[in-house]
C-alpha cells in the first residue's frame, strides 16, 4: 500500500482534493537536506521514508524560484518564509525588476529498489505585497500567469486550474503507480 508522508496537513488535503481519493499518509521526522533543487531533497526523503516504512511511499516538495535571484529561494522556499515571512519576501524583490517566479512540485515515489520522481511546474511572477487569505505557505506571494490573482486569492477550483502541485499528481497518476 502507497503511503504519502507530509507533516503539512494542507498538502495532504490537497492532494486528496487533486486525487479525488482519500490518502494513507504519515507524518515522518525525516533529515532533509537542503539545496535549493527539489531532486536531490525529494530522492534523499523518498529513500528515507522507505527505510522507515519499508512499504512504497510518496514524497513532496514545493519550490518557488525567483529568477533576478536566479533561483533562490527554491526548495529552500520553507526556510524563507520562515525568516522573513510573506511579506519580507515581497519586500526584499521590491527592487528587482524582474518579478518572474517559477513554482516547482516534485514527487518522489520509492519501492525500495529506485526514486521516480514526477514533476509540475507554473511560471508567475511576485506581487508588491502579499495578495490574499486563502491556500497555506507562499499562495499570497505567488501570482500564475495569465491569472490576474495569487494563490491565495483564489478559490480551491481556481488554483486547481493553476497547480504545479495537480500537474505532478497527474504525471504520477498517468504512470500507473498510484493504482498498482
Amino acid at each position: 500500500m502507497l503511503t504519502f508522508i507530509s507533516g503539512n496537513t494542507h498538502k495532504v488535503r490537497e492532494c486528496e482534493r487533486l486525487l479525488g481519493a482519500a490518502l494513507a499518509y504519515e507524518s515522518l521526522p525525516l533529515d532533509e537536506i537542503q539545496s535549493i533543487d527539489a531532486l536531490p531533497v525529494v530522492e534523499h526523503k523518498a529513500r528515507l521514508a522507505y527505510a522507515a516504512l519499508k512499504r512504497p511511499v510518496l514524497v513532496e516538495d514545493t519550490g518557488l524560484a525567483f529568477a533576478a535571484w536566479t533561483g533562490l529561494p527554491g526548495a529552500l522556499i520553507k526556510w524563507f518564509l520562515s525568516s522573513l515571512g510573506p511579506e519580507g519576501l515581497c519586500r526584499l524583490m521590491r527592487a528587482e525588476t524582474n518579478r518572474a517566479a517559477t513554482a516547482t512540485t516534485l514527487l518522489g515515489y520509492c519501492d525500495g529498489e529506485s526514486v521516480r520522481t514526477f514533476a509540475g511546474t507554473v511560471r508567475g511572477s511576485i506581487p508588491d505585497y502579499p495578495r490574499g487569505t486563502a491556500g497555506f505557505g507562499w499562495d499570497a506571494i505567488f501570482q500564475p500567469e495569465a491569472s490576474g490573482l495569487t494563490f491565495a486569492e483564489m478559490s480551491a477550483a481556481e488554483k486547481d486550474r493553476f497547480s504545479m502541485r495537480r500537474k505532478a499528481l497527474e504525471a504520477f497518476r498517468a504512470s500507473g503507480l498510484l493504482d498498482g
